[in-house]
């Protein structure tokens, strides 16, 4: 007898000969054509959210890295007349400036790793102006109207000294230093040393000193964490080299950043970091830098995005503060912060993570920082410093960091604990790689 399925002429399945049970078998080809959509289907999805990804990447990176434009408007003020500086005529009119591989993280301000004379360098420019769409087609005039409109023709080397004081004073407090300051200002202006300063010369270091990062800079020029200022055309400006990354993650796309779940970051910092006596090198080398932002030649300084992507380090593993933008002078944080309306301690931050307490019964914002720089630091090197740490330092140093987070940022715990603490620190990291070959 023919058997075949209900309402078709499609065969039963036959028996398999077996072990006095019969197994049945079924064919393939009615399954075949669904298993088909489904992978057509899959492979499709997969090149739409390919092609999704390298759409976003490529439409973040274009607007984030515009260095052809900061160079374009940069060398239109020079060719007029309006700016110079030292290396204005060597990426103007040499071309011996070589902008390498993107590093902004926003489109305002322009970072490129570079070579300039044999040197490798890091070009840092600001395009806030030029970046506006409905005013492309006249950018560099309102560049210079806005950016390069002080001092004015006129003015007096007398009046640019008291004018630059005054910002300065206004920026970082009324400081005995400051003057002398000023007179560091004065001398990189004249950068052809020819006992002048021309307009554009002071129309160039004026713009520059609008740039946080460079204030900070010129305050730190002889701190050995701190880049070193290498020149300057109008307000774009070279430092040494970019330093190595402390950790690798932090060099892996935006996108991809969010997605990685904290073990595997831990995970990742510990593989694809230096080993843990360089680690710890680096941490001496970055308290020392807080140490030196307290109460400094310029008065103290506040870290205010206190993240592992700032941590930077030469070939031999000695720390250098990768980005200084988000350090801030004491001086514009309180001004700030003084008289702010807030409802609770999250209305009263600058940056990222300077906070001061609120003031509920008047609601307003408090003075004092609720965490110092140290604390901040501390909780940072807990997760850079325990993992892979020694096992007969692991509890020790475990301890002397949480002792080290609860710092409070008023100014009475400050001066009594703060010296103390991270001198302990240091002398502990210390003793375990001196004498050694990470020393």
């Amino acid at each position: 007898m023919n058997q075949s399925w209900p309402g078709g002429n499609r065969p039963w399945p036959k028996p398999r000969q077996g072990s006095g049970e019969q197994n049945w078998t079924f064919p393939l080809q009615g399954r075949l054509p669904g298993l088909r959509v489904r992978c057509i289907f899959l492979a499709w999805l997969g090149i739409f959210a390919g092609s999704w990804l390298v759409y976003v990447h490529y439409s973040s990176y274009s607007e984030r890295c515009r260095g052809h434009v900061c160079q374009v408007v940069i060398c239109d003020q020079y060719r007029k007349g309006i700016i110079s500086g030292s290396v204005c005529q060597d990426l103007c009119e040499l071309h011996m400036v070589e902008w390498r591989t993107c590093l902004s993280a926003a489109p305002a301000q322009q970072v490129y790793s570079g070579l300039w004379r044999d040197k490798d360098v890091t070009i840092k420019c600001g395009i806030e102006e030029t970046l506006d769409s409905k005013a492309r087609s006249d950018a560099a005039p309102r560049r210079e109207l806005v950016l390069f409109d002080k001092p004015t023709r006129g003015t007096s080397i007398k009046e640019f000294r008291e004018m630059t004081l005054s910002f300065l004073k206004a920026n970082m407090g009324d400081l005995p230093s400051l003057p002398a300051l000023v007179g560091q200002v004065l001398l990189m202006a004249d950068f052809n040393k020819d006992n002048r300063v021309s307009l554009a010369e002071a129309k160039s270091v004026w713009a520059l000193l609008q740039r946080n990062e460079f204030l900070l800079l010129l305050s730190l020029q002889e701190k050995e964490h701190a880049s070193r200022l290498l020149g300057y055309c109008g307000d774009l400006y070279l430092t040494e080299g970019v330093p190595h990354g402390a950790w690798h993650a932090a060099a892996l796309p935006p996108l991809l950043r969010p997605l990685l779940p904290p073990a595997l970051q831990g995970a990742l910092q510990q593989w694809l970091g230096p080993a843990w006596p360089w680690r710890a090198k680096i941490a001496i080398g970055l308290l020392e830098f807080v140490e030196e932002l307290f109460h400094g030649s310029y008065g103290t300084f506040y870290m205010c995005e206190t993240t592992l992507a700032n941590v930077g380090y030469t070939a031999t593993y000695d720390f250098k503060m990768a980005d200084l933008q988000q350090v801030a002078p004491e001086a514009t944080v309180r001004r700030f912060l003084q008289g702010r309306r807030c409802e609770h301690s999250a209305d009263c931050t600058y940056g990222r993570d300077c906070r001061a307490p609120c003031d509920r019964l008047m609601r307003q914002c408090k003075g004092d920082l609720i965490q110092p720089n140290l604390a901040k630091v501390c909780a940072l090197l807990r997760g850079y410093l325990l993992p892979g740490a020694p096992a007969d330092l692991r509890e020790e140093l475990g301890t002397q960091l949480r002792t080290c987070t609860t710092l409070s940022g008023l100014a009475s715990q400050v001066e009594a604990h703060h010296s103390l603490v991270l001198s302990h620190l240091k002398t502990l990291l210390w003793k375990k790689i001196s004498n050694t070959k990470y020393s």
